[in-house]
């Protein structure tokens, strides 16, 4: 979109002029290729959005198979298997796929990331050479569908306390499936209704009568399109979205597999009956087994940023396009995006959708360097964890609410079914729920923060964690994080002495750094401070750590909005002299601003923003939108979604 280059003279500000593919491929970056492969096949198949609307839940339910299996072979979802078995041998690439394919249908995106990220990737996870070569090959092409059997009803994020249960029968060499109760049964399983063959199912494993904790086994679940005998399954039926994914109820009546079933990566069973793993501790041998499927987790956090991309593409080309009211007599209706409120509402959700997008760049990256053994020790794989849980949340509970401001932004049209809203609504509603709740996942980032990623970690329950915590970790979180020394860490990077919070200028990157770190850091010495009162009062650690939980989910929202931010300016401050750099910084100073004008009350409450500067933090984002206003269009251009993607023809033509 070209603009008017020309100076405010009050100001110096030259509006910058955005050159679009080059901001295109810094988005891309080293997956340029993958993700053109997958914008051209997702226009080859632009007629799903349609159809997903035209079809009947069974017929729907067959094109995406179809879909999934067509795409599979163009390579575009076995990047992240390994070479000899058909795969492309890059698990970034495999993220970068996936989070491309969120621009298009989300149940074909969905159904690809159960059959070759959930069910394909346990079994190359968890499993050895033997079930590679067994299943690898069919998987990735398609051939061999399965599903992924963790949740159960009455067990959805506590993995550790599964209902079913796999006994080793060792006069037969075999194991026994069982489900113990309905609350036992798998629920909500992708794939499990029509199209699976096999399960990855998980199940507490017990040996000689002793209970070993939960394990993974690939289970038959159908013979040539029939459920096989032992195995109940039922179709969930229609839900809010999704409904091309068959999601389905498993439950297990004696349901006899071989030995070699068990994915025994990190355990096996001898035939004649004994238990061996190279992880003597049984928390740690379960958390390192969750930990490498942590890659659902990272896929999810980038297909949200792509619903939110597509949401705002849309919004955005609706509002200079529609007009609405005249500003003066005799003059034409102003276009919705001039208003002041309608960029308020919107250009501050393109700055957090490009923040978002440049903190996953860093948690791909971390996932392909711990996954491809660059960088895979310990501590480098609690980061890994720790970040993909909380991004993941953060991606998540932005792609809802774009989606409703967006609807709302396009008023009455953007209730239309034919304008795609309905489907990006209903379809991405529950990535806040699926791959961890969220919730849930921020107190595993806050369980990180409060123990340093200690080693310890690993060994604990729940009740173990608030121990260690405050017998160990409290003090020296309290004497890292206290207040006088938060204030010299801050003073060495920012002028003003005492008084750093008032005289840094606004649109200083490193005043925005520091006052998310100082919030952050504050946080957590108050969550710690509260565990440590409430021990010494000799209350039961449980009740301690539910008492403090807000806390606990305050310290690591503010944690990881500090390392979005820290991303997005890294990325900002890398990039060469010119006008796109100057667009980036723009959105990076409005992504800062808004995250602090929107916590403000906390930042008065706490001495680090006064009521004048509050005032003036508003009338810098309002002027900041101003600016980013004449560039929103090229903005979302460059995010390179297929035009036939955006299918709105009532709101963008």
């Amino acid at each position: 979109m070209a603009t008017d280059n020309t100076s405010t003279a009050a100001s110096g500000y030259v509006q910058p002029e955005i050159d679009v593919p080059a901001l295109t491929g810094l988005l891309d970056g080293e997956y340029a290729g993958i993700r053109d492969l997958v914008r051209t096949n997702l226009v080859t198949h632009a007629s799903v959005l349609d159809e997903a609307d035209e079809l009947g839940t069974d017929a729907y339910r067959e094109r995406v198979r179809e879909l999934v299996v067509e795409m599979a072979a163009t390579g575009q979802t076995g990047m992240g298997f390994p070479d000899k078995y058909g795969g492309g041998g890059d698990i970034g690439a495999s993220i970068a796929a996936f989070e491309t394919l969120a621009f298009g249908d989300l149940s074909v995106l969905v159904k690809v990331g159960v059959q070759f990220g959930l069910f394909g990737g346990a079994i190359l996870h968890l499993g050895t050479e033997r079930h590679h070569d067994a299943y690898l090959p069919d998987l990735i092409t398609g051939r061999l569908m399965g599903c992924f059997a963790m949740t159960e009803t009455g067990h959805g994020s506590n993995v550790q306390a599964l209902g079913t249960v796999a006994r080793y029968d060792a006069a037969r060499q075999e194991f026994v499936l069982t489900t113990q109760g309905d609350q036992a049964r798998k629920d909500y399983i992708g794939n499990a209704a029509r199209h699976a063959e096999l399960a990855v199912v998980f199940a507490q494993l017990e040996v000689e009568g002793k209970a070993e904790g939960v394990h993974a086994f690939v289970v038959r679940i159908r013979e040539g399109g029939e459920v096989v005998p032992g195995v109940r399954i039922e179709d969930a039926g229609r839900k809010m979205g999704l409904n091309g994914v068959d999601n389905g109820r498993i439950w297990f009546d004696g349901v006899r597999v071989e030995r070699e079933a068990l994915l025994n990566r990190f355990a096996d069973v001898t035939p004649e009956g004994v238990y061996e793993s190279p992880i003597d501790n049984p928390d740690r041998r379960f958390f390192t087994m969750l930990g490498t499927l942590v890659q659902g987790r990272v896929s999810v956090g980038g297909a949200g940023v792509g619903t939110a991309k597509v949401a705002l593409a849309v919004a955005t080309k609706y509002a200079v396009r529609r007009r609405q009211f005249a500003a003066a007599p005799d003059t034409e209706e102003q276009l919705l995006l001039d208003y002041g409120l309608h960029q308020r509402r919107l250009l501050p959700l393109i700055a957090r959708t490009y923040a978002l997008h440049f903190a996953q760049d860093v948690v791909r990256t971390q996932l392909h360097e711990v996954f491809s053994g660059i960088k895979d020790d310990p501590h480098a794989r609690r980061q890994l964890e720790s970040r993909a849980a909380g991004t993941k949340a953060l991606a998540t509970w932005h792609a809802t609410r774009v989606v409703q401001e967006c609807r709302e932004a396009c008023g009455g049209a953007g209730y239309l079914t034919v304008n795609r809203f309905a489907a990006l609504k209903g379809d991405s509603d529950v990535f806040t729920t699926f791959e961890g709740d969220n919730h849930v996942l921020l107190q595993l980032v806050a369980k990180g923060l409060l123990t340093h990623y200690a080693g310890e970690f690993e060994d604990l329950d729940q009740l173990g964690m608030v121990r260690y915590v405050t017998g160990l970790a409290v003090e020296t979180v309290i004497e890292k994080t206290s207040v006088h020394k938060l204030l010299e860490r801050v003073r060495d990077l920012l002028p003003g002495g005492e008084e750093w919070d008032q005289e840094a200028g606004l649109l200083d990157s490193d005043y925005h750094l520091a006052m998310l770190r100082y919030r952050e850091e504050h946080m957590l010495a108050g969550v710690a401070r509260r565990l440590k009162r409430g021990i010494d009062q000799k209350r039961s650690p449980g009740a301690v750590f539910s008492q403090v939980q807000d806390h606990v989910i305050a310290v690591a929202h503010a944690h990881v909005e500090r390392l979005v931010l820290e991303a997005f300016v890294e990325r900002t401050r890398a990039q060469p002299e010119g006008d796109n750099k100057v667009a980036l910084g723009l959105l990076c100073d409005l992504f800062a601003l808004t995250t602090i004008e929107a916590d403000r009350a906390w930042f008065m409450e706490h001495g680090r923003l006064t009521v004048q500067r509050s005032k003036a933090i508003s009338r810098e984002v309002s002027d900041l939108c101003r600016k980013v206003r004449p560039l929103a269009v090229d903005l979302v251009d460059a995010w390179g979604i297929p035009s036939e993607m955006l299918r709105a023809p009532d709101l963008v033509g």
